[in-house]
């Protein structure tokens, strides 16, 4: 049986672990072709080689989504291997949280770069492709439609103490998605974003003894959240636990899929039931 996704050509950011990694997964599944994105090369190359050994065809494109000149590269990914872009998932991010007077300069720009301005170089990176293949099928008479996934987060919805960085960088990619989705319609691109609450993954979970780090350009941040934390968390939300990696994967997989071809400029919260 044929997959949803069969032919598409999809760049996921940020893939070679935890969410991104299972929407990869989950797109290439369903036929999907993939460029994985992540800032090791050890991950994501490790995504890449999944992916193949279950049939897929996939590329990785690792490296820094800050940086100058990624978005073209990204993009030209998976334009020069297979001719084509149909899907965009923004994924790629972390948080380096503080309360607002203990926040640096550092701290500020660096979320909001990687959470929001990437994004943004990647859309614009992709617009000329896009405009050119939606002039193109609209001459032919053909309506095809692309997908553009934003991953926002509770933090962006409601706001969050110790996040003012990150609130407002995945604030400002809601504000992105709706205007990008008026932008491109009548390119026939649907721009929408998932918004993330508690998902179990190596940056939220309980740290080990001694806490836990990643390495972002030499600089190790501390991540994950206190285990008492997490506890209270969970006992708020309705279906009694955070999220899995795959479960927030469907929810983006769902705007990916032709079902979802007249719905544009949304932004879907996936909490399990907490406000």
């Amino acid at each position: 049986m044929a997959g949803k996704l069969d032919g598409k050509i999809a760049l996921v950011s940020g893939s070679g672990r935890g969410i991104g990694r299972q929407i990869a997964l989950k797109l290439a599944s369903e036929g999907a072709r993939v460029v994985v994105n992540d800032l090791d090369d050890g991950p994501g190359n490790e995504t890449v080689a999944e992916l193949r050994a279950m049939g897929a065809e996939a590329i990785a494109c690792n490296g820094d989504v800050t940086q100058d000149g990624f978005a073209e590269r990204f993009v030209a990914a998976g334009i020069d291997t297979w001719g084509g872009l149909d899907i965009i998932v923004n994924n790629a991010g972390y948080t380096w949280d503080n309360v607002i007077q203990k926040m640096t300069d550092e701290q500020w720009h660096a979320i909001l770069n990687v959470h929001l301005t990437a994004p943004f170089r990647i859309m614009r990176a992709a617009q000329r492709f896009i405009r050119e293949a939606a002039r193109q099928e609209a001459s032919e008479g053909r309506e095809v439609f692309r997908k553009v996934v934003n991953i926002s987060s509770t933090s962006g919805v409601f706001g969050n103490a110790g996040q003012a960085n990150y609130s407002t960088a995945k604030a400002g990619i809601q504000g992105l998605t709706r205007a990008m989705a008026k932008e491109w319609g009548r390119y026939k691109v649907n721009v929408n974003a998932v918004a993330f609450g508690l998902i179990m993954t190596r940056l939220t979970e309980a740290p080990a003894h001694g806490g836990a780090t990643i390495d972002i350009s030499g600089r190790e941040i501390a991540v994950g959240v206190r285990p008492e934390v997490l506890q209270t968390a969970e006992k708020l939300i309705p279906l009694g636990r955070g999220g899995r990696p795959e479960e927030a994967a469907g929810s983006v997989y769902l705007f990916c899929i032709p079902e979802s071809n007249y719905v544009t400029g949304q932004t879907l919260v996936v909490a399990g039931g907490r406000p």
